[in-house]
Order: C-alpha cells, then structure tokens, then sequence
C-alpha cells in the first residue's frame, strides 16, 4: 500500500507541474474563483432477484439453493466547481452511498439455515480533477471506501490523465488499485475451534466461530454453558486489484462518434468466497478454492449515431478473456428519442454470452482429484437478456425550484441459470 501511496504522489507532482507551466507575460489574465457548489445527484434503486443454485450452498436446485436477493441502494453525489488564476476547472466531487440487501442463500452459512440473512454496506466516494481547456488536458485524483457487515472491507486509489487532439480526438489512462479484506467466515460445519481449556471432563471453555462471523468464547461447568463472551477476531485474508484503463474518443463526422476501451487487470490473493460451498460427487461438501491470480483482459467499441435531431442510435460491443479460461462477448443497444425539447424516451436491449471458467462445475460434479473448485454459477457458461427503457424531463428552466432534471429507468434481466431480476432507479439532478 506505502509502494503505491507514494506512485500516485510522485505522479500526481510531475503532472501538476505539466499543467502548471509559466505563462508567457502577454497571456490572458483569469480571475480566480473559488470552488462554488455546481451539481447535487441523488440516485436510489430498488433491485429484486429470483434464482435457485445460489453460491453458498453449492447450486444445490432444492429450497436449501435458494438464491433469492433484494437489494435498496441509496447515493448522494455533490459537486464542486472552480477556477484557479491560469484559468484551469478545479472540480471536487464527494458521494456516499448505502446499500441495504436481504439474501436467502446467506441463512445457510449456518447448514440449518438460521444464519443473518441481511446486511448493509456503506461506500464514501472522493474525486478532484484540473483541467486545462487551453491545452486539452486534464488530471485526477479519486479515493474510493467500502465496508459491507460481516463480510469485507476494500480501499481504492486512482489516478486519470487525458488529452484531447486537434482532430475532435481525446485519448484517456486511468490507474486503478483496489485493496480488499476479506473475513473468512466459513459454513458452520467448518467453523474452527481455536482452543480448548478444561479443568475437569465436565469443564471447560471452548472458542467457536459462528455463522455470524464472530467468534465466541463458551463457558462450560458441569457440562452446561453458563456463559458466552465475543473476545477473538474472526481471521482476514487479503485480495489486490490493479487496472490500467486506456481509452480513445473520436469524432467521426457531423452524425457519428465512436471510441474504444481496453482494461488490463490483475487480482491477486484471495479470489474466492469463504462461505461458497463445493459438494463433491462423494457427496461431502467442502470450501470453493481457486487460483491466487487472475489476469482479465476487456476490450470494447462504442458508436453513436445522431439520427436527425431527436434521435441518438447508441451501439456497443465488448469482448472479454482472462486466464481462468473465462470467455464472454457483450452487445448492447439504447435508443434515446426527442419526444419534445424536455422529455425524451430510451429503450435498450443488451445480450450476454459467457463461457465458464476452467475451475467450474456443478452440484456434485467435482472430484477429489480436482485442484481447484467452484460451483458458483456466476462462473459458470450462460447467456443473458437485459432490456427496459430510461424516462427523462429536463426543462431549460427546471422541473421544480433547483431541480433541473429527473430520470427513472426500468430494466428486466433474464439469465439461462434460471436467474431472473427486475430493477427500477430514480435519479434527481440538482443544479
């Protein structure tokens, strides 16, 4: 973490100095003004899932592999604008987001059901850029927190630079780090005992992990616990992201514009779930394990195309492989349409073909002889359906007081899995 710190600071200073170049003494004098609140976004989605073969119990299809999810998520984005004395736009964005989600499948960390089967999980966001009109250019900063109860913890970093050309062109890096950990919460008939104590064969104090994730110490006399008390921290293991994004944005001609975007990622560490359950075709179950590495490699084209002037053809197309042997391809298609200068309509369409991962198999497939193991189904071959339509009203002169626009979209998403989901959001803009 002190390895990348200090790569973002050193960046962040040679870049700084770029754009602060002395200016000759017959250029243009600004005026400073002072960071002023430009932009207020409220968004909040309501996300509802059917599906059996969850995770945790290993794609059991019985009322055990329940997998149904309800997910409310909250966010508030503010934004700040300003401009410095060389007339560069110094642009402070702040969010927080919280979301609260009930699982079926998380009852059954515990084999007999009765684990928790909610939680909550709370993201602050914090992103600062400059840019540079006059010359094209412009950097950023962002740092990123998320905790979820009972689960992980993660930290994100990230650094952008982009330019724009002379020819309506804008090319565009972006670093990314993330550092999760992850609790090692095991199903319940895992959960590990850490020591036993015993003055006597009816006495004794025993340290058990629960369902829950906490870790209790259980008072035994004469054979009958009399008390309890949390003391041990349920162990942690770590998982590391880092992401080179790079981008191209072209304007073609009057009615086109396209771009292109390709990631390079590598995780290392722990990259499965302690609590997914792999059932052998011994019929014993046992704990997913995977590879301690995974390279991915995405790449995607947009192109937009203005059909007039009320309607947009937006197109997009992603190629995806990593090294687990994961394949997939995404193609998506959203057409906003005009209906009058403040409300316009978009519906769209996206389709999902994905190749699974070397390392999975379903309920009872594995064997004993197998490395590595999963039956998670979200690694597994599948194709999907996703289509719905985005509602906008964006008056000149506001919807009411300093709302300036709101938008609610709807989607239906189908997966070959059995997986079928609806979700709706809202969005305000505040201006």
């Amino acid at each position: 973490m002190r390895r990348i710190c200090l790569t973002v600071v050193g960046m962040y200073l040679t870049l700084l100095h770029a754009f602060s170049q002395v200016a000759p003494a017959d250029s243009i004098s600004y005026k400073a003004k002072k960071l002023k609140l430009d932009e207020i976004n409220l968004v909040s989605s309501y996300y509802n899932q059917t599906a059996d073969k969850s995770s945790v119990m290993g794609g059991r299809t019985d009322y055990k592999g329940n997998g149904d999810v309800t997910d409310l998520a909250n966010g508030l984005d503010i934004k700040f604008v300003g401009f410095d004395s060389k007339g560069r736009k110094h642009s402070l964005s702040g969010g927080l987001g919280i979301d609260y989600h009930t699982a079926a499948s998380q009852a059954y960390v515990d084999s007999n059901g009765h684990a928790r089967n909610n939680g909550t999980r709370i993201y602050p966001t914090l992103d600062w850029s400059v840019e540079n009109a006059t010359k094209g250019k412009e950097f950023g900063l962002g740092a990123y927190y998320s905790a979820e109860h009972n689960y992980y913890h993660s930290i994100g970093l990230n650094t952008l630079l982009s330019k724009k050309n002379h020819h309506n062109g804008e090319f565009s890096v972006k670093l990314t780090g993330y550092f999760d950990r992850i609790k090692m919460i095991l199903p319940a008939e895992f959960d590990p005992v850490d020591s036993v104590k015993s003055t006597s064969s009816a006495d004794s104090v025993v340290y058990v992990t629960t369902a829950s994730g906490r870790t209790e110490a259980l008072t035994y006399v004469n054979g009958q616990a009399v008390s309890t008390s949390s003391k041990n921290v349920v162990p942690s293991r770590l998982r590391d992201t880092y992401t080179a994004s790079f981008s191209f944005a072209q304007v073609i001609n009057q009615r086109m514009q396209g771009s292109i975007a390709m990631d390079l990622v590598y995780q290392s560490g722990y990259l499965g779930l302690p609590f997914h359950r792999v059932y052998l075709n011994t019929g014993k179950d046992t704990v997913e394990n995977l590879p301690s590495q995974r390279f991915k490699f995405p790449i995607g084209i947009r192109l937009n195309y203005f059909l007039g002037d009320n309607i947009i053809i937006r197109t997009y197309y992603r190629f995806y492989i990593d090294n687990w042997g994961m394949v997939s391809h995404t193609a998506n298609i959203e057409v906003p349409v005009k209906i009058t200068p403040f409300f316009s309509m978009s519906p769209f369409y996206r389709y999902y073909l994905q190749k699974a991962v070397n390392y999975f198999a379903p309920y009872q497939k594995h064997t004993t002889s197998d490395q590595y193991y999963t039956s998670n189904y979200a690694l597994a071959s599948f194709t999907s359906q996703s289509y719905g339509a985005g509602f906008r009203i964006a008056p000149p002169k506001g919807i009411f007081g300093d709302l300036n626009m709101l938008e609610i979209r709807y989607a239906h998403y189908t997966q070959t899995t059995d997986l079928v989901a609806d979700v709706v959001s809202l969005n305000l803009r505040f201006k």
